[in-house]
């Protein structure tokens, strides 16, 4: 699209322009559409395509007639009109419309229409349905950015109106994915929830695409992806629980959206927000993203030692230019070319250590190793004690959501005594301005869940530390305090090292969650257990490509290379880090697995408690 719309399938926007001839011109997009872009390209990166000033459709717009302008909005009347008054007024010299997902019939006679009558409709060139209405900020991962579709589908006062308006908006940005995918897949989904209503909704739209554009009829499975729809409820414990894999954290503590890091703290009175981007070729955030923390942090300090080596070794002075046998020009040349790369490393370098020592703080701040703690052993019956002894000691106001967190993974995943969660309500009660809330809601959704018999009851309990991970990380965590000591925004404060002492019992084991499960037994039924198969057994089947006769019927057990995997209701980090584990640790076996994880939207833990808090009061 950034090229005019000329094949480019193989080219990097972000490192060149692809020997091309640059045309300059103007990007208008809407706040959507911004949102696309802005997960992926930088201005940098605008410029490198050729793009010298991108504004909203909105704003107030001087004319720039010289100039050739792209648009990239939502196919909605008022910005049609908005194009059409600007392709009367010669705003711009040519017109490159694009839209973010379909143009209804009714809208393109209404644009067909518009531009005929300004009588200049030989100054568009272009009109593009982009099918790109969904937010992607990683290879394996997007959002819809649809808030509210937990909150309203498990809303009582929903009309059924509402729930398909708002069914036909997820229905939307998921078939806009499947055919940037360039396939049709096979649907795969729970019966009887808010999933099942989707999946029939796009079965629906996808068999329409099949028959409207001839699109091959091929029966090869193992070119054909298979899409995944669950319900949140499959594992609502997942939203609220603690992570420290980087990533998880980041999202958790601070704010992740848009490949954005936003830090927000306190100094001097004042408050402060500090934001780091995540370029897409960030080299330390795509290697150490899915690890956990201490990991993070001692790679980290390998890579701050490894650039002072190399910045050494290239500024030393030369003691002997005789010694370079006529090779001085070729010698500072290559200093010249490497420095540029070496201090954007270093620039990374320094973003991620700021953000490491800062995640540190909030850890020390908030006592969030004990959270962790209890969430790993929760079969363990002193787990509850432990809860207990935080919940009662430790006297810390500013991690009341924290508490609430875990206790509600202690009450998804396990049957308390009633006189325990009666003890916590009480305590909860005493911090009168804290909503509890969202328990209401939980305690609520767990009696139904335990009437429908779901597998959710028990599922998450997760296990304890593995020995052997402990030994070989003892080094790793003796160290951590040190190796983000001296860092420029300032020192750890003392007592870090109880926090490291109890961090060393948080090594999780490795343990897919629910949802791995389940995605394993549909992608791979020869590695599964009969009682996983069972369950998906019952799962509906649909094929977008079978257009006669009945598109549903009882699944045959297939292997798939590729799934996507969709979440109705949120979806979260952790789970897409769980997911993609288990597709790593397959293809070193072998096994070649790829799985994309994407949800209407992808929360933070914080953010999802907002989210329930409505339905609960």
């Amino acid at each position: 699209m950034l090229n005019l719309n000329i094949d480019s399938e193989h080219s990097d926007l972000t490192s060149s322009l692809n020997n091309e001839e640059i045309i300059w011109k103007v990007l208008i997009l809407d706040s959507k559409s911004t949102s696309i872009i802005s997960s992926v390209l930088r201005v940098n990166d605008l410029l490198r395509c050729g793009v010298t000033m991108h504004t909203l459709i909105n704003s107030s717009r001087s004319p720039l007639p010289d100039v050739p302008a792209i648009y990239f909005v939502e196919p909605t009347k008022e910005n049609i009109d908005k194009i059409t008054q600007d392709i009367k007024e010669d705003k711009y010299l040519n017109f490159y419309i694009n839209f973010t997902s379909t143009l209804s019939r009714d809208l393109l006679e209404d644009l067909a229409k518009s531009i005929a009558l300004t009588g200049k409709s030989s100054n568009v060139l272009q009109v593009y349905d982009q099918y790109l209405n969904y937010i992607v900020t990683e290879p394996k991962l997007f959002s819809l950015e649809v808030p509210q579709v937990y909150s309203k589908f498990n809303n009582a006062k929903t009309t059924e109106d509402e729930i398909n308006q708002l069914a036909d908006v997820v229905v939307d940005g998921l078939f806009n994915s499947v055919i940037t995918m360039g396939n049709i897949p096979i649907i795969r989904t729970q019966s009887g929830g808010a999933s099942q209503l989707i999946a029939e909704k796009l079965d629906q739209r996808l068999r329409d695409y099949v028959i409207s554009t001839k699109f091959s009829n091929s029966q090869d499975y193992s070119q054909r992806f298979v899409l995944i729809l669950l319900d949140r409820d499959i594992d609502l414990a997942a939203m609220f629980a603690h992570s420290w894999i980087y990533q998880c954290l980041v999202a958790d503590v601070f704010k992740l959206e848009r490949n954005t890091i936003t830090i927000e703290s306190e100094e001097n009175g004042k408050k402060t927000k500090k934001q780091y981007d995540l370029d897409p070729k960030d080299f330390f955030w795509n290697s150490n993203a899915q690890l956990p923390f201490p990991d993070a942090v001692d790679n980290a300090d390998t890579e701050l030692k490894n650039y002072k080596e190399k910045a050494a070794e290239l500024t030393k002075p030369q003691q002997n230019f005789d010694d370079l046998d006529g090779k001085k020009d070729d010698t500072l040349q290559n200093t010249v070319n490497q420095l540029p790369e070496l201090t954007a490393r270093k620039q990374i370098i320094d973003m991620h250590m700021n953000v490491l020592l800062s995640l540190l703080n909030e850890l020390k701040a908030k006592g969030l190793d004990s959270f962790f703690e209890i969430e790993q052993s929760l079969s363990d019956p002193k787990s509850r004690s432990r809860f207990l002894e935080v919940l009662n000691s430790d006297g810390n106001v500013h991690n009341l959501e924290d508490k609430l967190r875990t206790f509600i993974v202690l009450y998804l995943a396990t049957d308390l005594p009633q006189d325990f969660v009666n003890e916590v309500e009480l305590r909860f009660a005493k911090h009168e301005d804290f909503d509890i809330s969202p328990l209401r809601f939980v305690k609520r959704l767990k009696d139904t869940l335990r009437m429908k018999n779901s597998t959710i009851l028990n599922s998450y309990t997760r296990g304890s530390s593995n020995s052997n991970q402990q030994t070989n990380s003892s080094a790793l965590f003796s160290s951590l305090s040190s190796k983000l000591y001296n860092l420029a925004d300032g020192k750890i404060q003392e007592g870090v090292g109880s926090l490291i002492s109890g961090l060393k019992r948080l090594l999780p084991e490795k343990k897919n969650m629910p949802i791995t499960n389940i995605v394993q037994t549909i992608m791979d039924p020869n590695d599964s257990t009969e009682e996983s198969l069972k369950i998906t057994d019952d799962y509906l089947y649909f094929d977008p490509k079978v257009i006669r006769g009945s598109h549903s019927r009882q699944p045959k057990r297939q292997t798939y290379l590729e799934s996507v995997v969709f979440v109705v209701g949120g979806g979260n980090y952790l789970e897409y880090q769980n997911l993609q584990e288990w597709a790593v640790s397959k293809t070193s076996q072998g096994n070649n697995k790829s799985v994309v994880y994407g949800s209407n939207e992808i929360f933070s833990p914080s953010d999802f408690l907002k989210e329930i808090a409505s339905i609960g009061n």
